[in-house]
């Protein structure tokens, strides 16, 4: 057992000093050991801490399960299994419309607040950070959290892949290191107040949507459209109402749905 160990050991300090990658089979599966890249947090975009950038608390499903994300994440405590993921999905989009960087400090969750920047304690070797959850997932039974590569590493379970954690919401950061840009005061995201409307369609082709929107307007108030860019295209999302709360959002959404309309649901905007 020993030879092995050692080789393994060897492959993976030839790997550091080289700057090359490689893949490693281990008891959890391939692992996929990127080229050592410097880590920091200065990748942060300054628009994800900007009240007009809030996200939509759109319900979504995945594999059949329905997620709801949730409205405030203030005390909010969960322990159980991290994971990480990088290569694979560097450069795509994640949920809040940023691209994945997984030599950033972010991560991956399926119901707290876009945003929201969270403390990660391993349970198992006592390590923390902080990173900033803008994507959604992991969408695999047991796990509560996937962490980029970089905060994999920081924590110490980019090897084993996995880890017993305890997430502790933070809120949105207020300020930051002038030295290392890692955030230092937050205050608590809360979705329960501020402007919410409801989204009722979401068109390719504007004539179409500005159509809709004029049926519309004739028995509802507020009755406009919001322009959205993806990989996919531009879309045209027309939204109908205006709250100053997310449960008068959420009311009106499903009182609509029971008059027929077949899909609506709360956003912030």
């Amino acid at each position: 057992m020993k030879p092995i160990i050692q080789i393994l050991t060897l492959i993976l300090l030839t790997l550091i000093f080289s700057g090359c990658s490689a893949t490693l089979d281990t008891a959890y599966g391939p692992i996929h050991i990127p080229p050592p890249k410097p880590s920091t947090y200065k990748s942060i975009p300054r628009s994800t801490t900007g009240q007009k950038n809030r996200a939509t608390q759109k319900p979504y499903r995945v594999k059949g399960v329905r997620y709801t994300p949730i409205a405030s994440a203030s005390g909010f405590v969960q322990t159980g299994i991290a994971s990480w993921y990088g290569q694979k999905f560097h450069g795509r989009k994640t949920s809040n419309g940023e691209t994945y960087n997984m030599y950033a400090m972010t991560a991956a969750h399926k119901t707290l607040p876009l945003g929201t920047w969270v403390s990660v304690h391993n349970l198992e070797n006592n390590r923390k950070i902080v990173v900033r959850i803008n994507d959604r997932g992991p969408f695999v039974y047991g796990r509560i959290i996937d962490l980029s590569y970089t905060g994999a590493k920081r924590i110490g379970i980019e090897g084993t892949g996995t880890a017993r954690v305890r997430i502790t919401a933070l809120g949105r950061a207020t300020s930051y290191s002038r030295k290392t840009r890692a955030p230092i005061t937050f205050r608590p995201i809360d979705y329960w107040r501020g402007n919410f409307t409801v989204q009722v369609g979401a068109f390719k082709v504007k004539s179409n949507a500005n159509k809709y929107r004029y049926k519309l307007s004739k028995n509802f108030q507020n009755a406009h459209l919001v322009a959205f860019t993806d990989d996919r295209g531009t879309f045209y999302r027309v939204r109908i109402g205006r709250f100053t709360n997310l449960k008068d959002a959420i009311r009106f959404s499903e009182k609509i749905i029971a008059q027929g309309f077949g899909k609506a649901f709360a956003v912030a905007e």
